[in-house]
């Protein structure tokens, strides 16, 4: 099946690519730049393409970004420091982002002949992101199904939508993704912050699955710590 795969350079998009390039036909990846504070995420979604052979199509959603306010990501707030499991990463939700990349996604997959649209929303996502749940992306696909009706058959294709992290860190081994060129944190710095809840997230992921975690952390042991608080919770 003719796949692409949005991609924004993070550890579930990057392995997203390298499965579909082997179990499908990738054709191209799309990223996105909303001005968010980790822009430097995108750099390893184009060498993602570049590896793997296929087009890049960076989307500029800088003006679309700047109305999506009250985000941390994109507005000037701090990212709060934490596991995902806290109250306080919700404002790192940034309102209808992923229906608007989505939306985009699958225009461009109708104009060039592509067959899916792939994306690497999973469980973990599921309680602070709307626009990652079961229940939204089945909808979107129904939608979708409407929208190009009678232009172009395009399928919404989500492997991970019930499935952890651990077990995207899991299959990405499998097929061989080199976890090292992937962005996560959502600070941006020169190294993963190891504190942020997309740090914490990606350390703990590659301790569940049991696979090493090749990634230089400015506090690498921070997640040890942020995930005894939320079990004490």
């Amino acid at each position: 099946m003719k796949t692409l795969v949005i991609c924004s350079g993070g550890l579930d998009s990057v392995s997203l690519a390298h499965i579909t390039a082997a179990e499908h036909q990738l054709t191209r990846l799309v990223s996105f730049d909303y001005g968010q504070r980790h822009r430097k995420e995108l750099d390893f979604a184009e060498a993602a393409a570049t590896r793997l052979g296929v087009p890049f199509h960076l989307i500029d959603m800088r003006t679309i970004g700047a109305a999506l306010t009250g985000s941390a990501l994109t507005d000037d707030i701090d990212v709060p420091d934490g596991h995902y499991a806290e109250e306080t990463m919700r404002i790192t939700v940034v309102p209808n982002r992923n229906a608007v990349m989505l939306a985009i996604g699958f225009g461009v997959a109708a104009a060039n002949g592509d067959e899916a649209v792939a994306t690497a929303v999973h469980g973990g996502d599921h309680f602070i992101y709307p626009d990652c749940r079961p229940a939204f992306t089945q909808a979107f696909g129904a939608m979708q199904r409407m929208a190009l009706d009678g232009y172009a058959d395009v399928a919404l294709h989500t492997p991970f939508v019930t499935r952890t992290k651990a077990d995207i860190v899991v299959e990405g081994a499998r097929h061989a993704t080199p976890f090292a060129e992937t962005w996560s944190c959502y600070k941006g710095g020169d190294l993963h912050c190891g504190r942020c809840g997309t740090c914490v997230e990606r350390r703990e992921a590659f301790h569940l699955a049991g696979v090493a975690d090749p990634t230089a952390y400015a506090d690498p042991d921070y997640w040890r710590q942020a995930i005894a608080g939320r079990e004490v919770q």
